[in-house]
Parts: structure tokens; C-alpha cells; sequence
């Protein structure tokens, strides 16, 4: 797992605590699987940028503060 992909699985945890989402409740708002939730906050998953760009909004959050 490279560096950044670590930062970013540690960023979209912190922020869907923060908001107090469970993973299933995030994969809802997003339209994924609660599955690839856990894998993205792994670091198991390197989403592609359209899904980033679902993640930030289901976390209502912008891209920019999840990288």
C-alpha cells in the first residue's frame, strides 16, 4: 500500500466518524457496497476519481480536504 492511498483510506474514516456514519450507512449515500467501504479505509481499494468524487459528497466533505 503506497503512502497516499494510506492518507486518503485514514482521511475518509476520520471524516465518516466525524460525521457519525456507520460504513453501511456511507455505502448507502455513495451507492456502494458497505464492503468496499471497509476495503477503501483498509487501504485494499484505490478508488478511482469518480468514486472520490461520490465518497467527498457522501461525506460531505470536498475532495481537496480528503487529500
Amino acid at each position: 500500500m503506497t503512502e497516499s492511498l494510506l492518507l486518503l483510506s485514514q482521511a475518509i474514516k476520520i471524516q465518516r466518524l466525524k460525521i457519525g456514519l456507520s460504513q453501511e450507512e456511507l455505502a448507502n449515500r455513495c451507492g456502494f457496497d458497505r464492503t468496499y467501504i471497509s476495503m477503501l479505509e483498509r487501504g485494499k481499494r484505490n478508488p478511482s476519481f469518480l468514486n472520490v468524487l461520490k465518497l467527498a459528497k457522501g461525506l460531505e466533505t470536498s475532495i481537496s480536504k480528503l487529500t
